[in-house]
């Protein structure tokens, strides 16, 4: 098949996503992209500067099956811009983060909600809606009613009913030509930090977890997540209350250079508040690291089938128990009992090899499910 693929916001965990896909692809791709810049932005122009690009390449001769678009594409916008020929396509949209539910950059600020209202048009104007979580889709699918009590006027229709028929759970993939075999370093528990340098990943019990580990315990700990233009002043704190501990400090530009450093962390943590799926997490996991995450948001679904030895795997989300765990993680790596292999041959499902087929045939089923001859029709 052809697959005319728009991703407005072509970076990070986004561009890892479209290149992991479509360069292991049996089908067919022409990407439209734009630079990772300017979300809200994006999330407003890009279907007005993909409409004109795709009707170049109409004209040009090209054609397509099927128009694949990710979470800041507008798709109604799209639709109704597009030519009648590549409008009438069937379009799928995958959402690696929504709206609805996404954290706002501090308690006190509020949701925009013209910008979810963009969302829920945006889902009903796709013939089929890709979350990349089952706890992500879930999380949508409950948000949205509660979002929808708060406009002055009810839809003449369920909208939810709608979404939850034509949508699933497809999860991204993960890269494993690049791994090497986890290298199991002498000396304290080495933990890694992966997530980015924001609030919504709870950095400040992260750190403080350390900093009352540091006072009983020896360890060294590599922050690898990426950073942005403003950061938590947790992250700063910490780097000069306690240099001691630190192994590595800041974002791996290079993908050998950051997946060999992944190969080194014996645990990886989260404290986080928000997580759709956790792309950085399941990387670490591959790589060799033992998970010691929240029991909440994504992380059940990705440990399903895991078998923790009590230590490591999931705990309840406090401080407490974090420093707990992380205190018998460096006993057992100091009296040499420190297990690992589990965790990275069970995310052996997340990579690219077993992912790609399985979205080449979501793919395939949805332009069979057609023919799709009407733009918004009802279902």
């Amino acid at each position: 098949m052809r697959v005319l693929a728009c991703e407005p916001f072509y970076g990070g965990s986004h561009r890892q996503f479209l290149d992991g896909w479509s360069e292991r692809s049996e089908h067919d791709w022409h990407l439209l992209t734009l630079p990772a810049r300017w979300w809200k932005w994006r999330l407003r122009h890009a279907a007005l500067d993909f409409a004109d690009r795709a009707r170049e390449l109409e004209a040009a001769g090209q054609h397509f099956d099927v128009v694949l678009s990710t979470s800041m594409v507008n798709v109604a916008e799209l639709r109704g811009l597009l030519p009648p020929a590549l409008a009438q396509l069937p379009h799928v949209q995958y959402l690696h983060e929504n709206q609805l539910t996404y954290p706002t950059s501090n308690a006190a600020a509020e949701r925009d909600l013209h910008l979810a209202m963009v969302q829920v048009t945006s889902a009903l104007a796709s013939d089929s809606l890709w979350f990349n979580s089952e706890f992500h889709r879930r999380d949508f699918l409950e948000a949205l009613p509660r979002f929808l009590r708060s406009m002055p006027e009810r839809l003449s229709f369920d909208p939810v009913a709608r979404l939850a028929e034509r949508s699933r759970a497809e999860w991204p993939g993960v890269e494993e030509a690049r791994l090497r075999e986890p290298v199991d370093r002498a000396g304290p528990l080495r933990i890694g930090w992966v997530a980015r340098w924001e609030h919504d990943k709870n950095p400040k019990a992260f750190f403080s977890a350390l900093s009352k580990l540091a006072a009983r315990r020896d360890f060294r700990v590599s922050v690898l997540g990426e950073r942005f233009r403003r950061a938590p002043k947790c992250f700063e704190e910490y780097r000069r209350s306690h240099p001691e501990t630190i192994d590595h400090w800041g974002f791996v530009e290079n993908r050998d250079d950051y997946l060999a450093a992944l190969g080194g962390l014996d645990v990886v943590v989260s404290t986080a508040h928000h997580e759709f799926f956790g792309l950085a997490v399941v990387e670490a996991m591959r790589a060799g690291a033992l998970p010691l995450l929240p029991e909440r948001l994504s992380y059940p679904e990705l440990l399903e089938g895991v078998r923790p030895d009590g230590v490591w795997g999931l705990y309840d989300g406090s401080e407490a128990e974090l420093v707990s765990r992380l205190g018998a993680l460096c006993d057992a790596k100091r009296d040499g009992a420190l297990e690992r292999g589990v965790a990275r041959q069970a995310m052996r499902r997340f990579g690219w090899s077993r992912r790609v087929v399985a979205l080449d045939e979501a793919l395939r089923q949805v332009v069979a499910s057609g023919p799709f001859p009407v733009v918004g029709r009802r279902s």
